[in-house]
């Protein structure tokens, strides 16, 4: 069976068409402004996976690191939502500008948990790259909102 590489990890054809057609179905049940913007689904993306990485951290840091790496990375997605419905323009771009700020915060958790040891080079390059994609789609999408 041929085998795809997606962001370093090899994928199956039959596990290739099974996800999009996953993707597929839940595009056809999204019905508010938000689900459609790419930055609300890529936030999304992101928070499980940082909601996954945070459970590599010790258990002493259940109630801080991890914590609060979950708490930030959630909040961006949630503050594009926010922002999306029935706000004004200034409004909007003001809960991106706060979305901005919570992957700033979780960029600064990502460095907190490389420098202790809690998560590899490589883990930490691939969701840092992550977030430096994320923070440039929705510096470029706050530019366009007027």
């Amino acid at each position: 069976m041929p085998k795809r590489e997606l962001l370093n990890v090899e994928w199956d054809q039959s596990e290739v068409g099974r996800r999009k057609s996953e993707v597929e179905r839940k595009q056809k049940m999204m019905k508010f402004k938000f689900e459609k913007l790419i930055i609300w689904q890529k936030a999304m993306e992101y928070g499980e996976s940082i909601h996954q990485l945070s459970y590599k951290f010790p258990k002493e840091e259940m109630y801080n690191l991890s914590s609060q790496i979950r708490r930030a990375v959630d909040s961006i997605s949630l503050n594009i939502s926010e922002g999306a419905i029935g706000q004004s323009n200034p409004e909007f771009k003001k809960f991106i500008g706060f979305a901005i700020r919570s992957l700033a915060e979780v960029v600064t958790c990502l460095h907190k948990a490389f420098n202790r040891n809690y998560i590899s080079e490589k883990e930490f390059r691939e969701q840092y790259d992550f977030a430096f994609n994320l923070m440039n789609m929705m510096v470029a999408f706050k530019e366009k909102i007027r």
